[in-house]
C-alpha cells in the first residue's frame, strides 16, 4: 500500500489546483492575447491529460503492481499535465468577456474533478483488478478531456442563443389547443383566449432567439472591451429566456391558475423586452435591423396587454 502513497499526494494536490481554479481569475498577461495559440495550446493540455489518465488507469488495472517509483512517476506527470491545463485556463484574460471565462473554466474544472475522481478510484479498489468504476472514471476524463473541441473560439453570446434556438418544439400550437395533456381535464372558454395570447407570446420569444442568432452572427464583434461587454450583457439575458418559456407552459396546463398564468407570462415578458433592448442598443444592431426590433417588440406588449386584459378580474 505504500507504493500507492503519490497517489493520495496527487489527491491533495489536484483539489488544491481545483479550488485555485473555482475561486480564481485570470489576469492580464504581460504580452497581447492570441487566440489561436491559445485555443491550440488548450486543445494540447487536454489531450495530454487525457493519455496520462488512460497511463495511470492501466498501471493500476492488471499485474504487477506499480512500484513506488513508478507511482511517483505518473503521480507528477498527472499533476503537470492538470497544472498545464490550469495555467493555460490564466492565459485567457478578463476582456474576452465573462460568458466565455465561465465555459472555459467549467471545462477545466471537470477535467481536475474527473482526475480526482480516477485517483481515489483506483486508491480504493483492490490491488492489480481494474474495477468498473475505474473504466467509468477513465472514461469520465476521456470525455471532459473531449470537451475542448466543442468549446467555441468566439465569444459565447451565439452558443447561449443556439442553444435555446428552437426550445419550444413540443410547445402546444393553436390547433392542438384541448387535446393535449389528460383528456379529460379541459381549459374553459376563458382559458382559451388566454392561452391564445400567451402562445402570442411564445412564438415572439421563438422569433426573438431566431433574430438575436442572427444579427450575432452576422454583425457581433469582439475587438474592443465594449463589444464584448454588449455580447455578455446578451448572452445573459438570452439564457433567461428558456426558463421562462418552461415556467409560463407548466402553469397553462388544466386546472389553470389564471393569476399564476399572468405572473409567469409578465417575468417571460419582461425579459423578452430586455432582450429586445440590449439588442437595439449594441454593436450587433445596425439601423437596418432595427424594424424586427420594433416589431417584436409591439408584439410582446400586444400579447402581454391582451393576458393582462383577460386577467384583470383574477387581482
Amino acid at each position: 500500500m505504500a507504493a500507492r502513497e503519490p497517489l493520495r499526494e496527487l489527491v491533495a494536490a489536484l483539489r488544491a489546483v481545483l479550488a485555485r481554479v473555482r475561486e480564481g481569475e485570470p489576469g492580464e498577461g504581460r504580452e497581447p492575447f492570441e487566440p489561436t495559440r491559445f485555443w491550440d495550446a488548450l486543445g494540447q493540455a487536454f489531450k495530454i491529460t487525457s493519455q496520462e489518465a488512460t497511463k495511470l488507469s492501466l498501471a493500476f488495472s492488471r499485474p504487477p503492481v506499480a512500484s513506488a517509483e513508478d507511482c511517483q512517476k505518473l503521480s507528477e506527470d498527472v499533476q503537470n499535465a492538470i497544472l498545464a491545463v490550469a495555467t493555460v485556463y490564466y492565459w485567457l484574460p478578463k476582456g474576452q468577456g465573462t460568458t466565455l471565462r465561465k465555459m472555459v473554466r467549467d471545462a477545466t474544472t471537470e477535467v481536475v474533478e474527473g482526475m480526482i475522481q480516477l485517483t481515489e478510484t483506483i486508491l480504493s479498489a483492490p490491488l492489480e483488478s481494474l474495477c468498473q468504476e475505474q473504466l467509468i472514471s477513465t472514461g469520465g476524463v476521456w470525455e471532459a478531456c473531449e470537451q475542448v473541441s466543442n468549446l467555441p473560439r468566439v465569444h459565447l453570446c451565439s452558443q447561449a442563443v443556439v442553444e435555446g434556438q428552437d426550445p419550444y418544439s413540443d410547445i402546444m400550437e393553436d390547433e392542438e389547443l384541448g387535446f393535449r395533456g389528460n383528456r379529460d381535464t379541459y381549459w374553459s372558454e376563458a382559458d382559451r383566449k388566454l392561452l391564445s395570447s400567451c402562445l402570442g407570446l411564445m412564438k415572439a420569444s421563438k422569433a426573438c432567439l431566431k433574430k438575436v442568432l442572427g444579427v450575432v452572427k452576422a454583425y457581433g464583434k469582439a475587438d474592443s472591451p465594449e463589444q464584448i461587454s454588449q455580447l455578455d450583457d446578451l448572452a445573459d439575458i438570452a439564457n433567461e429566456i428558456s426558463p421562462s418559456v418552461d415556467e409560463l407552459a407548466l402553469s397553462m396546463y388544466p386546472p389553470m391558475n389564471q393569476l399564476g398564468v399572468r405572473l409567469n407570462a409578465a417575468k417571460l415578458a419582461s425579459v423578452l423586452k430586455k432582450v429586445l433592448e440590449i439588442t437595439k442598443t449594441s454593436h450587433v444592431c445596425p439601423p437596418s435591423e432595427e424594424g424586427w426590433v420594433q416589431f417584436l417588440t409591439g408584439a410582446v406588449d400586444h400579447n402581454m396587454n391582451k393576458i393582462k386584459n383577460f386577467t384583470q378580474g383574477q387581482l
